[in-house]
């Protein structure tokens, strides 16, 4: 037996091993108008008109960075429709919320199922029933049983926006066996950055396949809407100094608090919008704003923001954009704690200062270029995130300043999308 079956079958014996646990997880990433079945293959339910493309994004941040590619792909291949799978239920909700923004003509030609566990039968029965033409995976889904199921069925890979931090290398670097023979069954990577190719090609993709062609975040949809309607909610609030936490982890909000609490000292007017990432953690972050003595409300039950609120909580989903319009600086989480950070580009977008804890690896390639402009601040701790604050509030130029600077860079930055979409047409018929 070849090395590349040996790999994949450990890797397999593996997952069949943790299958206790995977179960738990699917019993939790759960949303009711879908069956959990689906994570075996199964019960996909009517699929869109062939030919297809199948585009698989791992949860909420993939789906809203793969939007242009969603439009771009709708838009050049009008006889195709187009799968979506997300790994997670908050992935499956925003996917639907994107399905309903669209024309009625192309809502027929779009559709979100739930990704198959990767189990050698399920990857199979999954390939098998859509039938794709193309399969896209984004950033790093790397799933060695699904890709090496449609290199079986003739399905060309793509890998789109392909990252890889240097945390994530150095784990891959430990399976390089299974990693090399999955990515040698890809049919054409894009990677976000040069340094992203590099990792790749050292985890054994073949350089003719690897491209390195920008990174898709910078691809934004419009942000009209969003800025509309986060300006009525600004001036719903009043002229207060308000900041907004967005995509916070478990850890991260305790020291957003204390960040407050030294703000409130300067102005005891400000105002923290808090957006926790992960809809389960809602009410645990509630109950820890009660603990600690702030004045609270909830957006996902209708609270107003009264002259005493102290601390918004932002638990609703799909609205993290407008909440940011609604501040005058934002907080991009997931970065105070180890966690390699989350999209500051989206804050950037909208005109808004940026602030970000210091472990931003997941997205070096976008904050560097906002860094070096001067849109994003790196802070280390809540003293200096307070700092921070205090001091975009008392110089409101600055904060304008920053906010269109972030704007230009992300115009300056834009083109992988063509570049993707150029790539991809060699592996697919119109």
């Amino acid at each position: 037996m070849a090395l590349s079956a040996w790999s994949r079958l450990v890797y397999s014996a593996i997952l069949y091993g943790l299958a206790p646990l995977i179960a738990w997880r699917i019993w939790r990433e759960q949303v009711p108008t879908y069956s959990r079945l689906q994570r075996l293959g199964l019960h996909l339910g009517p699929l869109p008109p062939a030919p297809r493309i199948w585009l698989h994004c791992a949860s909420v941040g993939e789906v809203r960075a793969a939007r242009p590619l969603i439009e771009g792909l709708l838009a050049r291949y009008p006889a195709h429709s187009l799968l979506l799978t997300t790994m997670t239920a908050t992935g499956a909700q925003q996917a639907q919320a994107l399905i309903s923004e669209q024309t009625a003509a192309d809502q027929v030609r779009l559709a979100h199922r739930f990704l198959p566990l990767d189990f050698p039968g399920a990857a199979k029965r999954f390939v098998r029933h859509v039938q794709p033409e193309l399969a896209i995976l984004f950033e790093t889904e790397l799933w060695p049983n699904l890709i090496h199921a449609c290199r079986q069925q003739g399905v060309p890979v793509a890998i789109v926006n392909g990252r890889l931090s240097p945390r994530a290398f150095k784990r891959y670097q430990r399976l390089r066996p299974l990693m090399a023979s999955m990515l040698a069954e890809v049919s054409w990577l894009a990677a976000k950055s040069s340094a992203d190719a590099e990792r790749f090609n050292a985890l054994g993709c073949n350089t003719k396949t690897t491209r390195n062609v920008g990174s898709l975040k910078f691809e934004l949809a419009s942000q009209d809407s969003s800025t509309k309607e986060g300006e009525r909610l600004h001036q719903e609030w009043g002229e207060r100094p308000t900041w907004v936490a967005g995509s916070t982890r478990d850890g991260e909000e305790a020291l957003l608090l204390e960040a407050h609490r030294q703000v409130l000292a300067r102005y005891p007017d400000a105002l923290l919008v808090l957006v926790p990432r992960h809809p389960q953690r809602f009410d645990e972050v509630a109950k820890l704003c009660e603990t600690q003595g702030y004045a609270l409300s909830r957006r996902s039950q209708h609270q107003p923001v009264t002259a005493q609120t102290q601390v918004y909580l932002g638990d609703t989903l799909g609205e993290l954009a407008i909440l940011y319009a609604a501040g005058s600086v934002a907080f991009v989480g997931g970065s105070l704690v180890p966690l390699g950070g989350h999209n500051v580009l989206e804050p950037a977008a909208l005109g808004r200062p940026v602030l970000s804890g210091p472990s931003i690896e997941n997205f070096a390639d976008v904050a560097e270029p906002l860094e070096r402009a001067g849109v994003l601040t790196l802070v280390d701790s809540p003293v200096a995130l307070a700092d921070d604050l205090v001091g975009c509030f008392a110089n409101p130029k600055r904060a304008q300043q920053a906010g269109s600077a972030g704007r230009a860079v992300i115009e300056t930055q834009k083109g992988a999308l063509d570049r993707t979409l150029a790539g991809l047409a060699s592996l697919l018929t119109p």
